[in-house]
């Protein structure tokens, strides 16, 4: 993601995408063509035309019911969306398709996928606010990315991070780890639970993070981090429902992959380890085959409206990407954007998923027997 994200039942993300898993999904919504205003205030539909306009989403995308029926009462537009599963699974359907199956917009894909979209010709033109908010466009902390006329839009941003549970080291008398160097030492043997990175989008950011921290040094790594006993989950739900000590399931393991905003609901008990994060960028934008691009476009406009992105912290535990939006109290208390994330190559990483992940998956396949 990417789940409903609320944490205590559900609340946290899921972005836990799939990145190479193929997998069966359920058949998007039908849509058709509709007119609206440029400044996304009022449908202007002709005879004939359609009031629906569909987006292809991940499972963790959850806002409002009152933010959807402003959007459906101020646009015009019937909101109609389609998750076909975790973000992994999104991408997939959207390649699948080549972005001309039957939904309009989609919502919820990350800076290292999006890549493929473009490379793939499944995306089209898409403004940045078109005036959602009376004319006022919203000024964004990322740019927006282009291949050739097509565009992806920055929505929300946030860290991949490995997290602790803090109650558990200090039930324990035992100092929790503060780096990726850390949980391959024989003090945290069999403590740590992450996310499979060819399955789950946590899961991706952290090998890529690996790689960019230990270069050709970074299969050498994992096979300490599999050595010492790392648990590898197939997704985030997986590790934080059943796994996670701090999770619903109360598991074993005290340290997991997860994301930078998963304290802002633990009150502190928890925590995320700043040297181990990777930023993450998830994009919205019209499909090169929507049949009713103009909705596609008024929704990407209501995604930066100033309503929207003061909701995606409490309601997606993502940060918004329109600046001057004020954070709920617990994410500045306890979840901060990190100062300096682990750079990454996100070309790099784009143009040398397959491969990675193929070498990974090896390595944890010899590890396992």
């Amino acid at each position: 993601m990417r789940s409903s994200k609320q944490f205590t039942a559900k609340k946290l993300r899921t972005v836990v995408a799939g990145i190479a898993a193929l997998a069966s999904v359920a058949a998007l919504g039908a849509c058709s063509v509709a007119g609206q205003s440029k400044s996304g205030q009022g449908n202007e539909s002709g005879a004939g035309a359609s009031t629906t306009v569909t987006v292809a989403i991940h499972d963790s995308f959850n806002l409002p019911k009152e933010l959807i029926e402003k959007f459906e009462k101020v646009s015009g537009y019937k909101l109609v969306t389609t998750a076909p599963g975790d973000a992994g699974m999104l991408l997939n359907q959207l390649l699948l398709s080549n972005g001309k199956g039957k939904a309009d917009a989609y919502y919820g894909i990350d800076n290292f996928s999006y890549q493929k979209l473009g490379a793939a010709g499944a995306l089209a033109p898409t403004a940045a606010d078109q005036g959602w908010d009376g004319g006022k466009s919203a000024t964004l902390a990322d740019p927006l990315v282009t291949f050739g006329s097509a565009t992806a839009v920055p929505i929300d941003r946030g860290d991949v991070c490995l997290n602790v549970d803090s109650s558990w080291f200090k039930a324990k008398g035992q100092n929790p780890p503060a780096t990726f160097d850390d949980i391959i030492k024989p003090e945290y043997k069999d403590l740590t639970v992450v996310e499979n990175p060819a399955k789950s989008s946590p899961g991706f950011a952290m090998l890529v993070g690996t790689q960019a921290l230990y270069a050709d040094g970074w299969k050498d790594y994992w096979n300490k981090l599999l050595a010492n006993g790392v648990k590898v989950a197939d997704g985030w739900s997986d590790a934080y429902s059943v796994d996670y000590s701090a999770g619903e399931g109360k598991g074993k393991y005290p340290i997991m992959l997860s994301y930078g905003s998963s304290p802002a609901d633990a009150a502190g008990a928890t925590s995320s380890l700043d040297a181990t994060c990777v930023r993450q960028i998830e994009y919205a934008g019209v499909l090169a085959g929507a049949t009713n691009p103009e909705g596609a476009q008024a929704f990407v406009n209501f995604m930066l409206s100033q309503d929207v992105q003061s909701a995606i912290a409490d309601n997606m535990y993502m940060y918004p990407e329109r600046e001057g939006v004020s954070l709920p109290e617990k994410f500045a208390k306890y979840a901060k954007l990190a100062d300096s994330p682990i750079k990454v190559d996100v070309d790099s990483a784009e143009k040398n998923r397959d491969t990675w992940i193929k070498e990974w998956t090896a390595l944890f396949e010899a590890a396992q027997k």
